[in-house]
């Protein structure tokens, strides 16, 4: 079902993303994912990997997609390895407790998408104790002690995101004039990720806003990535500013859905610009339909196959200087390899060359219930 796709057909675009992103390995680095093994002792000859995932219900990803493929993509990795998994379900004390289940029952290796990014340190500090490595997954985690992390580059997300804007503002396409209002709904402010999203967006929307050319009206994070929240939020907005929104800077796929739905309910919608991230189906569907412009297509299979390399290695006692591509740095300085690969933009322009011929999603799934001829996709 899943599978990695060829991304040569974007690589003149955006080949030279991961050189810019992310930093060099020095020797120094090199050295210390090299001697990974010899700081995480419990690693040597492990075979019980605990997955641990944030959350199922504002982001349909991680049990759609990351799930399935951390599995399939570890056991092709490590043949003998058994999986214990366990989902937070938006709930950074359920994710420790599941974390200390997991140890409990001998999870040698962890890999985590945190719920919260600095609460789920204590994940990281208990499995020090006993030589356990953590791979921070998705999401970072906030801890000096972090084995790895892998990613994607969310910094260039959100620049992504916010050059999509500015460019759709300079070639005066959605109607956009000097001072059109933009509303930014962000992710959980306890996601490091949706810190970046937004701290990316702002880089490439912040000599508008200082021109005036844009108007931010709205700038806010949203608990949990809760999709009624976002929609709460829209709602909000288009009452204060008597519904005169041009642009919806959205974090994700599903805020963007229901972001779309308080549009709608004002006839607003397919008027607004509105962003996304993560190409989920209902994302795609909403752009062929006109309700939103863009979204960020994350290809999880790298993400999946990056992580069952480092566990493969950790376990084989083999080198990982090979695997990371940069480094990240988290409070305090530190710097911990990682493995980060490159986001991509996907409008009515390009579906067809990514997600549908990446096999993320099909014609088929994308069709369904869609009009003839939609975003000439659909047969």
């Amino acid at each position: 079902m899943f599978k990695l796709g060829h991304t040569r057909h974007w690589m003149p675009i955006l080949g030279a993303l991961l050189l810019s992103a992310c930093a060099n390995t020095n020797s120094s680095g090199s050295n210390e994912t090299a001697d990974a093994n010899a700081e995480f002792s419990a690693a040597r000859g492990c075979t019980n990997i605990g997955v641990l995932l944030p959350e199922s219900d504002s982001s349909a990803r991680y049990e759609a997609y990351d799930r399935p493929l951390l599995e399939q993509e570890i056991k092709a990795a490590l043949p003998e390895a058994t999986i214990q998994y366990a989902n937070a379900n938006n709930s950074a004390d359920t994710q420790q407790n599941q974390a200390e289940a997991a140890l409990t029952k001998g999870a040698c290796i962890l890999v985590v998408g945190p719920n919260d990014s600095e609460k789920a340190s204590v994940i990281v500090q208990s499995a020090k104790t006993t030589g356990v490595p953590v791979i921070a997954y998705d999401r970072l985690i906030q801890d000096p002690d972090l084995a790895f992390y892998v990613s994607f580059d969310n910094k260039r997300v959100g620049q992504l995101q916010g050059q999509y804007i500015v460019d759709q503002f300079k070639a005066g396409n959605f109607e956009l004039e000097k001072g059109a209002s933009l509303v930014m709904i962000n992710g959980a402010q306890t996601d490091n990720n949706a810190l970046l999203f937004r701290e990316g967006a702002l880089e490439a929307l912040q000599p508008l806003v200082d021109s005036g050319d844009i108007n931010l009206v709205f700038d806010q994070y949203t608990p949990n990535w809760d999709n009624g929240r976002a929609q709460s939020l829209m709602e909000g907005v288009l009452t204060k500013e008597a519904n005169n929104v041009q642009i919806a800077y959205v974090a994700n796929d599903g805020m963007a859905n229901t972001v779309i739905a308080a549009l709608r309910a004002q006839r607003l919608n397919g008027k607004v610009l509105v962003t996304g991230q993560d190409a989920t189906l209902t994302g795609i569907q909403n752009i062929l339909t006109g309700d939103q412009a863009m979204t960020i297509y994350k290809p999880i299979i790298e993400e999946a196959r990056a992580t069952a390399q480092l566990v493969a290695a950790l376990s084989r006692g083999e080198d990982t200087s090979s695997i990371v591509n940069g480094e990240t740095e988290v409070v305090g300085g530190e710097q911990i390899p990682s493995v980060l690969a490159t986001p991509v933009v996907v409008d009515r322009t390009n579906v067809e060359e990514t997600v549908i011929q990446d096999g993320f999603l099909t014609q088929e799934q994308i069709c369904q219930g869609l009009p003839a001829g939609a975003g000439d996709v659909c047969p």
